[in-house]
């Protein structure tokens, strides 16, 4: 199962050329994460960081920019969790704009509590579980 979100590609994600300017990909996968967390886990950043002490900073990232984005296009991604570990979770987050495969981002989230790597809370957990490779 994956979660997915429509992103237009604006003018402030592109570079003079009119494609999207790489870092903004990062900011864009970031909003996915951000929205995956608030949408699906029950947590969302605002409540993580503003009135917790914990939260899901990236330890890993590894990126692929298989073809260009333009302004206007409508970009679909889609996250689906690999792994799931006792504090960890890797993803993969991938762009398409109809077929063709635009981005391919793998990345570490690890939970952490007081800036320490803590185990996933169970609620949180169970409901990643759902999204991981493989699962119906």
């Amino acid at each position: 199962m994956s979660y997915q979100r429509l992103t237009q590609i604006e003018f402030n994600h592109c570079d003079p050329a009119g494609i999207v300017f790489y870092p903004r990909y990062f900011e864009m996968t970031n909003s996915v994460v951000e929205n995956f967390f608030n949408d699906v886990v029950g947590r969302s950043f605002a409540s993580m960081h503003r009135d917790a002490n914990n939260g899901v900073p990236t330890v890993s990232l590894n990126a692929e920019f298989v073809a260009p984005s333009r302004l206007g296009d409508k970009v679909l991604f889609s996250l689906q969790i690999e792994k799931l570990g006792r504090s960890s979770v890797s993803l993969r987050i991938e762009g398409h704009m109809g077929a063709e495969l635009r981005l391919r981002v793998a990345l570490v989230l690890v939970w952490i509590e007081g800036m320490k790597s803590a185990a996933w809370p169970e609620p949180m957990r169970a409901r990643m579980a759902a999204y991981m490779e493989g699962a119906a």
